[in-house]
């Protein structure tokens, strides 16, 4: 995993830059702390960070590679995990390589077989290959999204990166805001795809490219979810899973740098966990996994819909029965009150509060020992692991069903409503999305219904927690794998029927059938539990405080946003006992972050 950007000019020297080209790599000096380079040319200059995970020595970026005289310039992020496959295809046509790198090979694809290169590849990625003959610039980004991608025009300008702070150090992209920007940061459950927050800079959608040469460009869609009859019945459904599990998880383990699991005692983590330990014991090694607790949880937990119990039992359970080398991350509130703010720095927007806080720190004590991770992301979004799909009124509400747990729309001032008209902005939202579901012929309106809000999940929701996974692992160094996004098991899952994706009556049945024998049955079976909170009354209390002082400070930039009174009888009436997901703690941490983010980045509202 690395950062990359680049800037495209065709009106300027852009030899004559390289100290603006310079400052943009080294804002994303924690995504690649291994290395760094700069490539320039007239036309093109290209920058990156490194953080070594494969062919430690070799796979410097920029790479440069020269095929009849032409030449071509990689800056790339993220793996390949077929890079072995196309590496020997490669050499059985000719190419000579220097390298043990996936990055060598991704050029070389390239090189042979143009931009019909992404369909080959299988991998979480985003890069930049600009062809010096043709003065073109081509921009990829991997078919689930995992890796980000950023990009603006400005003028006879092309500007990209992986993160916006790399946008935000050229003076030509200012940290500016119109009323869709303000939409996206204060509707916060409802974010596009392929919006960016600050005013024209662009987030390219996930299975996406987009060409830019001197007269336009040119954006394609080089992958989709596409539906069609499933064949198989539930026994062999069930093995498929299983035997594309133990390719992806097997695929996503090579690394030449210490490797580890995330285990939350769920079905997803324990899942990869277990697979992967099976695949390490065959070398002789033992996995280690790693989980997050918070100090004392026990005594403050509060069971919800989406929080049924605390993770630690069965985090114990799987680990023993994996005998794995183990290893618990406990949080206190001062921990999540020093780093609080962090999150907001790594994503360059406001960030979701101590859920943020808590996985960097989780990531932060990874990285001491390991630089790449594997996770459990995107399986309740493939088969159906939310309450939501469980539960009859958001299967029937026309609307996007997680906003049913995080709405602050009450909360916004009169002028921010008439301003971004929060109701029509998010049924607009809705009806984009649901006008791009491919549905199945034939199809009865339960079974549309279903696959709308699969669609949904994966499209429109899962990004946002790749965004989040990414940012706060890349913002110390680590590297985290989600075999989950595998596209083949994508494409395989999504064209199960609801029926057999509920095997058994219970949420995600076909995995678990496909899992059995692999996991603790009381791991097997557990119900699904949210990713953890804090419960502590004391952090609550900080954030009452935080808030408080704002809604005082008549300076504070967020107070034209929102509704004041609501908000500072919210803070008169928060105590210990309130309720962490529910109640007003989630609106002070998120409000506390917007003021800062407002502040510290000087941002223009342009409207």
């Amino acid at each position: 995993m690395c950062g990359i950007t680049g800037w495209i000019d065709w009106e300027r020297d852009l030899t004559k830059e390289g100290q603006i080209v310079q400052k943009m790599v080294d804002t994303m000096i924690d995504r690649g702390p291994d290395a760094g380079g700069v490539w320039l040319s007239p036309r093109a200059a290209l920058g990156h960070r490194r953080l070594s995970v494969i062919d430690i020595d070799g796979g410097a970026q920029p790479m440069k590679r020269t095929i009849a005289d032409k030449n071509y310039v990689l800056t790339y992020s993220g793996e390949i995990y077929n890079f072995m496959e196309l590496r020997n295809e490669l050499m059985q046509r000719g190419y000579h390589f220097t390298t043990r790198s996936d990055t060598e090979v991704l050029l070389f694809s390239f090189m042979e077989w143009g931009k019909n290169c992404v369909d080959r590849l299988n991998g979480i990625f985003a890069f930049a290959i600009w062809d010096e003959e043709r003065e073109e610039l081509f921009l990829v980004r991997d078919r689930l999204g995992v890796k980000p991608l950023y990009y603006a025009v400005r003028g006879s300008a092309i500007l990209f990166g992986s993160e916006p702070k790399a946008l935000l150090a050229n003076p030509l992209v200012q940290p500016e805001v119109d009323e869709k920007g303000l939409a996206e940061i204060f509707l916060m459950t409802c974010r596009t795809p392929g919006q960016g927050f600050y005013k024209d800079v662009h987030e390219l959608r996930a299975g996406h490219t987009i060409s830019f040469q001197r007269m336009g460009s040119k954006m394609t869609q080089y992958w989709k979810l596409q539906s069609a009859p499933h064949l198989y019945d539930v026994e062999e459904t069930a093995q498929h899973i299983r035997e594309l599990m133990f390719d992806i998880v097997g695929r996503q383990l090579v690394s030449d740098v210490p490797i580890c699991t995330l285990l939350s005692g769920g079905v997803d983590s324990s899942a990869v966990t277990s697979i992967a330990s099976q695949i390490l014991k065959e070398k002789g090694e033992n996995v280690h996994t790693y989980s997050i607790d918070f100090k004392d949880s026990s005594d403050h937990f509060e069971k919800s819909e989406i929080h049924t119990g605390l993770d630690a039992p069965f985090v114990k359970t799987m680990a023993d029965y994996l005998k794995s080398d183990h290893h618990d991350v406990v949080l206190d509130t001062p921990d999540l009150i020093s780093d609080f703010l962090t999150p907001l720095y790594a994503r360059d927007f406001p960030a979701l509060g101590d859920i943020d806080t808590s996985i960097f720190l989780l990531f932060k004590a990874i990285k001491q020992k390991a630089s790449v991770a594997l996770s459990g992301e995107s399986s309740d979004e493939l088969f159906g692991g939310y309450p939501w799909f469980h539960s009859p009124e958001p299967t029937e509400f026309q609307a996007l069903p997680w906003l049913y747990r995080t709405d602050f729309v009450g909360l916004l001032s009169p002028e921010l409503h008439e301003q971004i008209r929060p109701k029509e902005y998010i049924f607009d939202h809705y009806q984009k999305a649901i006008a791009e579901v491919p549905y199945l012929p034939g199809e009865n309106d339960r079974d549309r219904r279903l696959r709308e809000l699969f669609y949904l999940n994966l499209v429109y929701f899962l990004p946002v927690l790749l965004d989040r996974k990414d940012r706060m692992s890349m913002a110390v160094g680590l590297e985290v794998r989600v075999p989950f996004c595998d596209h083949r098991l994508m494409e395989y899952g999504w064209n199960i029927p609801w029926e057999m994706k509920n095997t058994g009556g219970m949420e995600k049945g076909i995995l678990r059938k496909a899992l059995k024998g692999l996991l603790p049955e009381e791991v097997l079976y557990r119900k699904k539990s949210a990713y953890p909170i804090s419960y502590n009354p004391s952090y609550v209390l900080e954030m009452r405080t935080r808030m408080e002082s704002i809604l005082q400070d008549s300076s504070s930039p967020v107070l034209p946003f929102i509704d004041r009174e609501k908000l500072a009888s919210m803070v008169r009436g928060a105590n210990s006992d309130i309720h962490l997901i529910h109640g007003p703690v989630r609106a002070f941490e998120y409000f506390i972050q917007v003021n800062t983010w407002l502040k510290e980045y000087k941002v223009r509202i342009a409207v």
